[in-house]
């Protein structure tokens, strides 16, 4: 999958991957997302984003994660 709307740029955020155009981390998109935020309300929140950018920033972290080994702690 081609990502048209995720931009990593060294000189702008550390070189983190952002959504294109703006200074907004996929990692924080995915965070808001994780902690019960709607589509809607990050909407709201980032006026700016269209509201495609948000699966597609969905679609980068799971790409990112394929065939990574992440430790999980198990009690």
């Amino acid at each position: 999958m081609k990502f048209t709307r995720i931009t990593i740029e060294p000189d702008k955020m550390g070189g983190v991957p952002c959504i294109r155009g703006f200074r907004i981390p996929v990692a924080t998109v995915v965070a808001l997302l994780a902690e019960g935020m709607t589509v809607d309300e990050i909407i709201d929140d980032y006026p700016d984003l269209e509201r495609e950018y948000i699966p597609e920033a969905l679609h980068y972290a799971a790409e990112a994660l394929t065939e990574r080994e992440i430790p999980i702690v198990t009690p």
